[in-house]
This record gives structure tokens, C-alpha cells and sequence, in this order.
């Protein structure tokens, strides 16, 4: 097989250059994870971000996997004594996974089919003779295999068994099927049609009962919407382009005279596009166009995702945090500023117990005994109730109260993770603990529910799961060492996702300090257990450790350049302390003079402006936003009313908002903005704060259609 320059290949399908490509891969293969690579490693990758870089990874196992793929073909090929040089050359210029396997087709293996039943029947030599489209007595060729022994009772048998064999010769065609797959794909036509009898129970799908569109400009989200529907029950789908297009594609390519030997031909022909290569086709289609409407779901997710992961936090604060309820009343709890649990009660403000002056009474006693600070109070069943009789408390202290986005807190009140940490508690003070937690750190807390949990895609129960996982944990991994780690307050599950860290080590680490106290120095996170020197390299500059000796540790700045900045600072004639702190030392400092065959510019340039503001959090600062106090449910919105609301969900056909009502609403992409957009991300930003003007609510089916075009707004 063709020895492969793989990151030549991937250097050009990207448009960069290949020692770019080349340097990636041997970190990734050293064991590098994307985030270490993207921050520390920008001379080898010449800055690459961490999206191209994830781009050469997947491009990479890609390469590998069809190269796999095409060593195993070759040897079938080789073994059966089928190899030409010809072939071989095909095999090794073969650049998809469709035509190295459409390739091998006409050698694969077969199970019984009414081509080998005819061969079995010795008609094969009939039918290289039609398939040549010579002018001959095709009757009389054919009457010559009558064999009743065989089963070839008649001439007529003899030539449907010879079209038989034609017909899935033509079906293994590449180069047909290569014009085939093409059509398929720029023509091919979706038609969405009610399965009888399904109507009434099948009606969110209506708008699908009788639809046709060309596939490839379907919208993602109408393409899942139509295969969901399917899988229901609802519906019933096909696939295919117009049948004379295709059959004229396949007479052009198949038939070459005009004789009785071409008229069987081409009857051969019509059966295998109807028996063979259209239902292929369509299967191949539908695969197709499934994975592109997956990888358009797991953009928009992983969009969201990113967005909800990096949302201000308040910080640290002293919480109290509540998950409403009606009859089983709100399950409140109090947080000291690590988060840490400090007391738990029940209280019944709504019907039907009612007990209103008694949890105001319990709640203006917790804000003076814990000095509260905050209030975080879940937006879901009785939220927008709670919220209300919160605010009218006449506290004796100054406290905010904050609507928090309860989505993934039930999940992460039944997990194992919950019922580790707080072994003596049930699911409702495990979720008013997430939802407090959550109002601090965000980060810290959702990365301990699943995140396709959390709630901000679209049909992501419809899509491939490990890709969506997969992809979602990349973006976790990400977001934390973007924002990096405190290692002497996070939890297992946060530093498992540190750069080279991992559920074990991020175990060992807990242990350590646990065992140990805290962490005094990031050199000491050598002493735990099966944390190495590789580990270290990867982990060392997003963990950061506040109130170290040397301050550095508490920065961004990998301990591996820190002798980078001791120059500095004896260069500037000062200690790194005051380096850090006195910004005309920073200034005047040239840093060409600091360049080394190591270490270039972009290093240099980002220990600076780590020195700026060393640990600072990159997240935006934390900013206030209620409801309209009018509004408390459904029945309280009227068309044209201009509200507040939350973005909660951004998909490919809009946005959805949280007006505080229990029911999001929906911004439709063509009420997002007065000009024509294509994809709300380019506009809208999640956690955002809007105004939004109500269109239409329909009661029965709880839908809230929402608009922002002029309106003064964020967006």
C-alpha cells in the first residue's frame, strides 16, 4: 500500500502550512491534549487555535481509519487472486470511505442473490456476451443454456437469469455509482408523507403530512425533525431524485449500441437502478444526510454549551439557594462562600399549606444568621411564585435575588456524583445545593451533569450519541482550561478535566489534599500519586494555586517558563512580585531580548499579558437582570406586550427565551434581527438579556411566539 504523507494532505485540505500540521500530530501523538497545545506550545504550531487543532486530529484518525480500511480490501482482493495493477492503483488514489468500497463492491463476499443463482446456473457466459452489445442472434445465443437439469427451462429463463447477472454488474459499477451517489446528493428530493390513520396522534408533525424539498437544502433541524417523526411511527419518507434523470445517467454510461443485445442491456439496467442501486442509494443518502444534520446539531450544541459553561459567575458569596415547590413545598439551603453545605430547611409559602409569615419568618432569620449575600432561586415548577414572595421580604440586610436556570439539577441530584458528596441528603437538597453552586460558578458545578443534559441543543436525543458525547466533553475540557482550576478548592469532577489530568489523577489529587492540607505550591502536585513529570507538563499551567509563595502559581504562566520571568524581573532590577505589580517595569521591558530557540514572541507576548492581570478570571462580570413582576405566568401575556427574557437555547431555526412564565417562548430566526440572517449564533449569544415583544401564545399547546425586531435590545 501507498506510504502516505498524511500531514501534507491535511496541511492542504486546511491551508496551512504542513510543518504546522507535522508538529501537531507529534504532540498529540507525545500525548499533548489540544488545550495544552494551543496555549503553550505556539512556536510549533505557529498559534494555531483550538479548533484547527482539533481539525488535524480528526482529520488524522480519518486518514488512519481509511487507510485501515483500504489494507484490509487490498489483501481480500490479493488473497481471492483478483488483484490487477490497475485496481490497485484505483484502491491506493481512493480519497473516501464510498468509493473504496464501491471498489471493492464487485469482490465482497456475497450472500445469495438472483445474479449468483443465475451464474450457479452457468448463464454468466450469456451474459458477457449481451453485456459486450454486439450485433448477434440474441434468441439463439440464449437457446443454447436451456438446461432443465439447471433449472433453465426456456429462453425466456435464460435471459432473465443472463439480465439478472448484468444487472448487478451495473450495480457494482464505480464510476456509475460514483455519478450516482453525485446526483443523489445535489437532487436527490426528501418526500414526507402521514402514515393512514396517524393523523390526529401524530399532529406536532403536521407540517410534514405532504412535503417535498431537495434534500441537500433541507435545514438540519428539519431533516431530524422528519427522520424523528419517522422513527415514531408518523410518518414515511423516501428519498430519490427524478427516476428519468437517473435512468438517463445510466443509459449514457452503460449503453453503447443500438441493437437486440443493447435493448437487454438496458432492461437489465432499469431493474438494477429500481432493485439495487436506488434503495442503495437512498440508504446511503439517508446516512449521509443524517450525519450532516448531526454534525449541524452538534455545532449548534456544542455552541450553546460553550456559551453556558463560560456564564458569569457571581463568585464567591455567601448563598442562600432554593428549589421551589408547591405541595411538597421549598426545599432551601445555605452555602457558605466555597460552596460548602452550612444548613438545610423545608418551606410551605404556596398553596395549599400557605405557611407565608412563618417562611418569610425562617427565611429573614437564615440572610441574618449566615449573612447571606444572595439569593438563587430555581426557574422551574413554582419559580416565578417563589421569586415573587422573596422579593417582597423586607430583609434587614442588603441581598440580591437571582433566577438561576435549574436544567440538569434533577439529573445531578440522582447522580452517583450527588449521592457521593452528600450520602445524607435527599434529591431536593441536593438540587437547591446545585442551583446555589451553580449561581457561584457555573463552571464548577455543570461539569458534574452529563452535558447533554443540560438542555441547550436541538434533537440531540436523535443524534449519534457518541459524537455528541465526544464532542461535548472536548468542549468541557475547553472551557475549563480556558478559565482555568483553584486545586485547593475544586472538585474530583472539575479536575478531571484539566489538561493531563483525568478521573483518577483528579481523584489522587483530592486525596492528597485531603490528607495533606492545602496545596502550598504547584511543584508539591509532584508528590501525588502517579502525577509525573508528563502530567506536570500537561496539567501544571491550569491549575492555579492563590496565596503560593511564588506568585507566579497562582497565574496562567507555565512553570516552565518561570525562570523566563525571573530574567525579566533581573533585568528590570526588581523582584517578581513587584514585577507583577508595577506596570512601568512591565513596559519597559524589551522582550526580543528574552527570544530563544525555545521560546518566540506569542509565548512572550501572552507571559505578559498574564503578568497584567495574573488569575484573572476571563469569564465576564456578573450582571443583575429580573422579570417583569406583571408576569408571572401564561395566562398573563397578551400580543404585543414588550417584555424581558433570558436566551436558554439558541438552534439553527431560532432562539428560545425564558420571560419567566415556565414556558420559554420562541424567537424565530426571522424575528431575531430586522436583517436576514442565517445563523442565529451570529447574533444572539446565550444567558443573553433581551426584550421581546409576545406575537402570538397559544394556551392549548403552551407555545409562546416571540419576536425582537425592533426593539431596543442587546442584539
Amino acid at each position: 500500500m501507498t506510504e502516505r504523507n498524511y500531514a501534507a494532505i491535511i496541511a492542504k485540505e486546511l491551508g496551512v502550512k504542513e510543518m504546522q500540521v507535522k508538529n501537531t500530530l507529534e504532540l498529540l501523538n507525545e500525548g499533548a491534549t489540544i488545550p495544552f497545545i494551543a496555549r503553550y506550545r505556539k512556536e510549533a504550531t505557529n498559534s494555531l487555535d483550538e479548533v484547527q487543532l482539533a481539525r488535524i486530529r480528526d482529520l488524522y484518525n480519518k486518514w488512519v481509519e481509511l487507510d485501515k480500511r483500504r489494507a484490509t480490501i487490498i489483501d481480500s482482493i490479493t488473497e481471492q487472486g483478483k488483484m490487477t495493477p490497475q485496481l490497485e492503483k484505483q484502491l491506493n488514489e481512493a480519497i473516501t470511505m464510498a468509493v473504496l468500497e464501491d471498489l471493492y463492491l464487485p469482490y465482497r463476499p456475497k450472500r445469495k442473490t438472483r445474479a449468483t443463482i443465475a451464474i450457479e446456473k452457468g448463464l454468466e457466459p450469456l451474459a458477457k456476451q449481451l453485456y459486450q452489445q454486439d450485433r448477434f442472434d440474441v434468441e439463439a445465443a440464449a437457446a443454447k443454456f436451456i438446461n432443465e437439469e439447471k433449472g433453465v427451462n426456456t429462453m425466456e429463463e435464460a435471459l432473465a437469469g443472463a439480465r439478472d447477472i448484468v444487472a448487478e454488474w451495473v450495480s457494482e459499477d464505480s464510476a456509475l455509482r460514483d455519478k450516482m451517489r453525485r446526483m443523489f446528493q445535489r437532487e436527490g428530493v426528501i418526500v414526507s408523507k402521514v402514515v393512514k390513520g396517524k393523523e390526529e396522534e401524530g399532529s406536532k408533525y403536521e407540517i410534514y403530512f405532504n412535503s417535498e424539498e431537495i434534500l441537500a437544502k433541507a435545514p438540519s433541524h428539519r431533516v431530524l425533525a422528519m427522520f424523528r417523526g419517522e422513527d415514531e411511527g408518523f410518518l414515511r419518507l423516501s428519498v430519490m431524485p427524478d427516476e428519468e434523470r437517473a435512468l438517463d445517467i445510466m443509459e449514457r454510461h452503460c449503453i453503447k449500441s443500438d441493437n437486440d443485445a443493447a435493448d437487454e442491456v438496458w432492461l437489465a439496467c432499469v431493474d438494477a437502478y429500481k432493485r439495487l442501486l436506488q434503495p442503495q442509494m437512498e440508504t446511503e443518502m439517508r446516512k449521509f444526510y443524517k450525519e450532516c444534520a448531526d454534525n449541524e446539531a452538534i455545532k449548534v450544541f456544542v455552541a450553546n454549551l460553550r456559551q453556558l459553561l463560560l456564564a458569569a459567575p457571581l463568585g464567591q458569596k455567601t448563598v442562600l439557594a432554593i428549589d421551589p415547590g408547591f405541595r411538597t413545598g421549598c426545599k432551601v439551603v445555605v452555602l457558605d462562600k466555597q460552596g460548602k453545605l452550612l444548613h438545610t430547611d423545608t418551606i410551605y409559602p404556596h398553596p395549599p399549606q400557605q405557611e407565608y409569615e412563618l417562611a418569610s419568618k425562617t427565611l429573614r432569620h437564615l440572610v441574618n444568621l449566615y449573612k447571606v449575600e444572595a439569593i438563587a432561586i430555581g426557574n422551574g415548577t413554582a419559580g416565578r411564585e417563589t421569586e415573587h414572595f422573596v422579593r417582597s421580604i423586607p430583609f434587614e440586610r442588603e441581598v440580591i435575588t437571582i433566577a438561576v436556570n435549574e436544567s440538569g439539577a434533577s439529573i445531578y441530584s440522582a447522580s452517583e456524583v450527588a449521592r457521593a458528596e452528600f450520602p445524607d441528603y435527599d434529591v431536593t437538597v441536593r438540587g437547591a445545593v446545585s442551583i446555589g453552586r451553580r449561581l457561584m460558578d457555573p463552571l464548577a458545578e455543570l461539569v458534574k451533569i452529563e452535558p447533554k443534559s443540560i438542555g441547550v441543543g436541538q434533537y440531540q436525543h436523535d443524534i449519534n450519541q457518541n459524537h455528541l458525547q465526544k464532542s461535548l466533553l472536548n468542549v468541557v475540557e475547553s472551557c475549563v482550561n480556558y478559565v482555568g482550576v483553584e486545586v485547593n478548592t475544586a472538585s474530583k469532577e472539575l479536575l478531571s478535566y484539566v489538561s493531563g489530568v483525568g478521573p483518577a489523577l483528579a481523584k489522587n489529587i483530592v486525596d492528597y489534599r485531603n490528607a495533606n492540607g492545602a496545596f502550598v505550591s504547584r511543584t508539591q502536585l509532584k508528590k501525588v500519586p502517579r502525577f509525573g513529570d508528563k502530567a506536570f507538563e500537561q496539567a501544571a499551567g491550569f491549575l492555579r494555586i492563590h496565596g503560593a509563595k511564588n506568585p507566579l502559581d497562582a497565574s496562567a504562566v507555565h512553570p516552565e517558563s518561570y525562570h523566563i520571568v525571573d530574567e525579566m524581573a533581573k533585568h528590570a532590577g526588581c523582584t517578581v512580585t513587584e514585577l507583577l505589580q508595577n506596570e512601568a517595569l512591565r513596559k519597559g521591558l524589551n522582550l526580543q531580548l528574552f527570544i530563544t530557540d525555545k521560546t518566540g514572541m506569542p509565548t512572550l507576548r501572552d507571559i505578559m499579558q498574564e503578568l497584567t492581570k495574573p488569575g484573572r478570571d476571563p469569564r465576564a462580570h456578573f450582571d443583575l437582570f429580573e422579570f417583569d413582576k406583571n408576569i408571572n405566568s401564561i395566562n398573563d401575556l397578551k400580543p404585543g406586550m414588550v417584555v424581558p427574557g433570558i436566551i436558554t437555547n439558541i438552534t439553527n431555526f431560532g432562539c428560545f427565551i425564558d420571560i419567566g412564565v415556565h414556558q420559554d417562548g420562541l424567537v424565530h430566526i426571522s424575528q431575531i434581527t430586522n436583517r436576514y440572517i442565517t445563523d442565529p449564533n451570529t447574533v444572539v449569544k446565550l444567558n443573553q438579556k433581551v426584550k421581546v415583544k409576545v406575537l402570538e401564545v397559544d394556551m392549548y399547546r403552551k407555545r409562546i411566539s416571540l419576536s425582537m425586531r425592533n426593539l431596543d435590545s442587546d442584539s
